[in-house]
């Protein structure tokens, strides 16, 4: 029953909050850069189990691991990112891909749906009530959220694991410009000392491309275009 009702839960908070989506404190991510990239990483966005970044290269490396999740890790991995997020980072509209799905890709309205719907899987998984489950990455701005992530990320060891944005109060890790991370010492040897620059356009075009690969198969129901 768990297993069913996974899809439909995530639907539901896909659609939770998102007129109450509160703007960015200060703009992440630079959508004038041309620069492409084609860099795969081979890096562990699971590595550490909550990580802040901070500094002017945050969100170039906030992008890095969000797409190390969904692309190197589509077969296991769920990349939880809340609609705040995904305008700040990768640029997208208050309703764009609100009718797209996929597998590894679960964008809810705002913060608090994020949590709320962590909250629910992890205590269906705590019960046994789910099958081999996918970890869970959530990449997000913490807000006034740091002690509810917390206690989600230290619930299910292993399952969840956070990128963060804003102020996080516990581990974190400062990125500079051109892309250099100065780790806490007990972490330093778990991700790159150096993550390349992702522009805001490289990073939709490649949230486009992993979701079209990731898109589950049509029913035999044509959609109806006419309703409402």
């Amino acid at each position: 029953m768990a297993v069913a009702g996974y899809p439909f839960r995530r639907r539901i908070y896909a659609f939770a909050g998102t007129v109450f989506c509160a703007s960015p404190r200060q703009p992440v991510g630079d959508d004038d850069r041309t620069a492409y990239f084609s860099h795969r990483s081979a890096i562990d966005p699971f590595a550490i189990s909550a990580l802040g970044l901070t500094g002017p290269g945050a969100p170039d490396t906030a992008r890095v691991l969000a797409l190390a999740a969904l692309e190197d890790h589509a077969d296991n991995a769920l990349l939880v990112l809340p609609r705040c997020t995904a305008m700040s980072l990768f640029g997208l509209s208050e309703d764009e891909l609100l009718d797209e799905s996929a597998a590894g890709l679960f964008i809810p309205g705002n913060l608090d749906a994020a949590l709320a719907y962590l909250e629910t899987e992890l205590a269906i998984r705590q019960g046994g009530g789910t099958a081999p489950a996918r970890r869970l990455l959530l990449v997000a701005d913490c807000e006034k959220e740091a002690e509810r992530i917390r206690t989600l990320v230290a619930q299910r060891p292993g399952d969840l694991s956070a990128v963060l944005l804003g102020d996080w109060p516990a581990e974190q890790a400062t990125v500079t410009e051109d892309g250099v991370i100065a780790l806490p010492p007990a972490f330093a040897h778990l991700l790159p000392q150096h993550f390349p620059a992702m522009s805001r356009s490289e990073a939709r075009d490649r949230l486009r491309t992993a979701i079209k690969v990731q898109r589950p198969m049509k029913t035999a129901y044509p959609r109806r275009s006419s309703r409402r």
